[in-house]
């Protein structure tokens, strides 16, 4: 009963954060505003219009919905995401800097596409560690591009935000495919890990 209640209330908190995104992202298209606004915004939209990262945010919150009983379990994934993300764009705003970060982007759509393909279970601490170690490349691709200034945080503050909206969609996505349509979830990923084969091929 309560963990029913749980996942009614994500539900309609992660359809209320989609569309409070979507409504941000569209309204006003022509408005620059000041430049803050203007960081916030284009950190809301990087990760909507860029197929790589949009499909590792889905990705992470499918798998999870998919190899968890409740929304109880399955929302600690991409918080650890979350986290490790914002650590790794923090590193990248700092001037650090990592070999193969690209190489390792790919590899987070081939991994977490071939997880949810096969429906892969792993122990808490396996699943944190992987999608921990992705999402710190993933933010420091996001960070090195970005100057260190209070700009650069308010852009930070957008893709997180919108980092976490594709997290409850795969969230809510795995929940429904779960339990009508189990080959549907496989589908998706295998293009998920289509995806990554044909980035390494450079295709």
């Amino acid at each position: 009963m309560r963990d029913a209640m749980m996942n009614r209330k994500v539900i309609v908190g992660g359809g209320a954060l989609l569309a409070l995104m979507a409504a941000n992202v569209w309204a006003h298209p022509g408005h620059i505003g000041h430049e803050h606004e203007t960081m916030f915004m284009s950190g809301i939209q990087h990760p909507l219009t860029g197929l790589d990262h949009l499909l590792a945010m889905l990705a992470v919150g499918l798998w999870s919905a998919l190899t968890h009983q409740t929304m109880r379990q399955a929302i600690l994934t991409p918080v650890v995401f979350l986290v490790l993300l914002f650590i790794g764009a923090m590193a990248g705003i700092a001037g650090a800097q990592l070999p193969a970060v690209e190489p390792m982007i790919m590899a987070s759509l081939l991994v977490l596409g071939l997880l949810i393909a096969s429906s892969t279970t792993v122990r808490d601490g396996v699943g944190f560690a992987i999608v921990g170690l992705f999402a710190a490349f993933h933010g420091l691709a996001h960070g090195t591009e970005l100057p260190a200034s209070e700009g650069a945080m308010q852009f930070v503050a957008g893709f997180m935000l919108s980092t976490l909206g594709l997290h409850m969609t795969g969230l809510l996505v795995g929940f429904q495919l779960k339990q009508y349509s189990t080959w549907i979830s496989r589908a998706i990923g295998a293009c998920i890990a289509a995806y990554g084969v044909l980035l390494f091929t450079g295709v």
